[in-house]
Parts: structure tokens; C-alpha cells; sequence
């Protein structure tokens, strides 16, 4: 891999879940941030067994944003602002903490049911400064509102921001872009734009300007340098506008104040934080050691 298209490379941190793995690249020791994400996780491909399915309980967020896009299976998301939705493969859920919001994240029934497949990506997004205590919000973005961009054995679907002069409908807190690519044997060229960019594959076999990338590690592009995407498979595009002020991440909070973490860690002890209407009943407590954490 040439040094003239990437300045890093970080590969993943495995969480093994039983039923299904979660692959982790940012925050990693090397890299906190590619543009506004802080958080990637892939996780899946995985068939779990009837009756099975994904259950994760009420948790609280602050000072970011979490985007979730699947490529199979489904998860109903509910939060602490009533919201209630089923996410299916080709949308998007933005959901925006700001000062707080708790959610939960499970399998409906239906997909227990039939046994769940769960394929795709949770990312979180660090707000900007200015804007890190807004009020919580939630946006489910549909399939039509995410514009797909096709040449011949490749397609990109815009998930955010701007790319190959298309726009998603999804909102932005700060300049972001994200993109679902899938090759056939094409090219994809890759927008140099944004002030930061990263591609991960996550299946197939795919090439760099002919240098070829491992699945599940982040490849953090060379500023400026417009690359080309070939081979088959699928791989995602992410990043945007650098941030000039540090973010600090400790387990579901991220803030650019330190202080403003631990209150969260206190107030969620405490009981403090609102409840999700249809979850009220199960919660995941503060750990004692967070598997996601920022380093100095």
C-alpha cells in the first residue's frame, strides 16, 4: 500500500458476542477520530437461532449522534424521547443525543421468530463544538431519501452529506460523508473533498489504486489524494470535517470536556437520566472497565 494514499492503518478489535461478532476500528489507540465519526463498529454477518436475537437494554448517550444502517436483518430501536422504530436494511437512524437520551436496541419478534440474520454498521458521531448540548432528537432516513449513484458494475449509496454530486436527506451536526459502495468487477473513483476520509471493507476483495485492502481494517486516506475503489465486494466510505478540539470517549459518552463525562457517569448511577417508554424495566449499568475508551 503506498504512503501517497494512506497516512494510517488500524485494524479491528474483535468482540466476540457469542451469537455474533463486533468488529471495533475507531476509537483505537493509533486514531480517536476520522472526520466527525468517533465510533465504528461492524458487526455480523450472523445467523442467530430461533428464538434468539439481539437485546441490548436501555443505556444512556451525550455529545453524540449514532447512526445505525444494516445490510440484513432488522432492530427496533426505542428511545427516551418516545421514539419507537423498526430499522430495516437500505435506511438510515440517526439518533442525536446532545444533552442526554437513553435507547435500547432489540430484535422484533418476528425476527426472533424466524431466527435473526444481523449484518451492518453502528457508527457514532461526535457533535460539534456549539452544538454538543442540543436537545435529543431521532431521524429514520428512508431508502428514497438516500440517493444511489450506479456506473455500470458499481454503485454507492449516499448516507450522509455530499458524494458524486449527490446529497442525502440524512441531517448533519458538521460536514460528514458516508457511503455504501458495492462492486462487481468496477471502479468507484473516491471523492477527495472532505478534510478526512477512510474506507472499510467488509466483504469481497477489494483494491486501492491496485494495492489490495484487508476486510474489517480502516484504511485513513492521504488528505487531498483522489484514489480509485476497484475489484467486488462491499466497502464503506466515511469522514468529513476535521475537528480542531479534542473529544474524549468513555463507554457510551463522549465530550470534549472530561468533567462533563464524569457528571454523565454520576447521573446515570443516580438514576437521573429520563426512561424509554416500552423499556422501562431493564438498564445496562456503568461498568467498572469500558471496553470503548479514548486515549491521551
Amino acid at each position: 500500500m503506498s504512503m501517497d494514499d494512506v497516512v494510517r492503518e488500524i485494524e479491528p478489535t474483535v468482540h466476540d458476542l457469542g451469537s455474533f461478532k463486533v468488529r471495533r476500528v475507531l476509537p483505537s489507540r493509533p486514531r480517536t477520530m476520522v472526520g466527525p465519526f468517533i465510533f465504528v463498529d461492524e458487526f455480523g454477518p450472523a445467523q442467530m437461532e430461533t428464538g434468539q436475537g439481539m437485546d441490548v437494554r436501555p443505556h444512556p448517550h451525550i455529545n453524540l449522534a449514532t447512526v445505525t444502517y444494516l445490510f440484513e436483518g432488522a432492530i427496533h430501536h426505542r428511545d427516551s424521547i418516545g421514539s419507537s422504530k423498526v430499522i430495516r436494511p437500505g435506511a438510515v437512524n440517526l439518533m442525536t443525543a446532545g444533552k442526554g437520551i437513553v435507547h435500547s436496541e432489540r430484535s422484533p419478534q418476528e425476527e426472533r421468530d424466524a431466527g435473526p440474520r444481523l449484518y451492518g454498521m453502528q457508527t457514532w458521531l461526535a457533535l460539534p463544538d456549539g452544538k454538543e448540548e442540543i436537545d435529543p432528537a431521532f431521524d429514520h432516513v428512508p431508502e428514497s431519501e438516500l440517493p444511489l449513484i450506479e456506473d455500470g458494475n458499481a454503485s454507492a449509496r449516499v448516507l450522509m452529506g455530499t458524494l458524486w454530486g449527490e446529497t442525502a436527506g440524512t441531517p448533519q451536526h458538521s460536514p460528514t460523508i458516508y457511503a455504501d459502495i458495492m462492486l462487481a468487477g468496477g471502479a468507484m473513483p473516491i471523492d477527495a473533498e472532505a478534510d478526512e476520509r477512510a474506507i472499510l471493507v467488509t466483504e469481497g476483495e477489494m483494491a486501492l489504486d491496485g494495492d489490495a485492502l484487508t476486510p474489517f481494517t480502516l484504511y485513513v486516506l492521504a488528505p487531498g489524494h483522489a484514489a480509485t475503489l476497484t475489484g467486488h465486494g462491499r466497502a464503506m466510505l466515511l469522514g468529513g470535517e476535521a475537528f480542531s478540539t479534542k473529544r474524549h470517549v468513555w463507554w457510551n459518552f463522549v465530550s470534549s470536556d472530561r468533567e462533563r463525562i464524569n457528571q454523565a457517569k454520576e447521573d446515570w448511577s443516580a438514576g437521573k437520566f429520563p426512561k424509554v417508554p416500552g423499556d422501562e424495566k431493564e438498564w445496562i449499568p456503568i461498568p467498572e472497565v469500558p471496553k470503548t475508551v479514548s486515549y491521551p
